[in-house]
């Protein structure tokens, strides 16, 4: 979460009430990227009253794969999953996920309709492109924010992105090394508050310098 003050509680209470119904142990994660706002503070409250709540943050603003790995890092138990904190996912779809992981490592899920502005979903298309031409993944939605992997296998992944380039080397490193990956639709609805940063032009800039040094890495390896 990065400044999604009016969306933290919300959030997270949704999806301990979602996990409730699925399962008899979890934890949910909060992980606070340096938010200038009261996110922080509203996590903490959460957490203070619902034990199963835990909030990580970081002092400042690090980028979407240093909040996800963060999260990974923290994470106790043998299933992990993530969701985007501006709360358009339903955490009530990871049953369908569910259904796949006991056969794969990884399930990433893909917005059946997704609900984003038109000039969001065209430049999602055009960087899934480059990116399926440029590392071989072609996955029907590169980054949606709803993905479930088995404990082990993710932390077996030498991941380094800082930002929105995690998308990418997740499935790239999980395909390198083997893993089974199964595609689920999950819905998606309409930020109702605060604004995302997706389309940031620093976010993209620094998700092409990722790109490009991940591409390097993978050519020097097969020299």
């Amino acid at each position: 979460m990065y400044n999604e003050e009016a969306n933290v509680e919300a959030t997270a209470m949704a999806a301990v009430a979602a996990l409730e119904d699925l399962a008899s142990e979890f934890e949910v994660i909060l992980v606070d990227d340096g938010s200038t706002d009261r996110t922080a503070a509203i996590g903490a409250e959460l957490s203070n009253a619902a034990p199963r709540i835990r909030v990580v943050t970081h002092p400042v603003n690090r980028g979407y794969g240093a909040a996800l790995r963060t999260g990974f890092a923290n994470a106790r138990l043998d299933l992990v999953t993530f969701n985007d904190g501006d709360g358009q996912f339903d955490l009530r779809d990871l049953r369908e996920l569910l259904e796949k992981i006991h056969d794969h490592e990884m399930v990433i899920g893909y917005r059946k309709q997704r609900a984003d502005r038109l000039v969001r979903r065209l430049t999602a298309r055009a960087w899934g492109g480059l990116v399926g031409i440029l590392f071989g993944v072609w996955p029907r939605d590169l980054d949606c924010g709803f993905k479930l992997f088995q404990k082990k296998a993710l932390d077996a992944l030498d991941l380094r992105a800082e930002g929105a380039f995690i998308s990418t080397e997740l499935l790239a490193r999980g395909r390198a090394a083997g893993h089974r990956i199964a595609q689920v639709g999950v819905n998606h609805y309409p930020r109702r508050h605060g604004s995302s940063t997706g389309n940031n032009p620093r976010v993209v800039l620094r998700a092409f310098v990722e790109m490009i040094s991940f591409w390097r890495e993978l050519r020097r390896s097969k020299q």
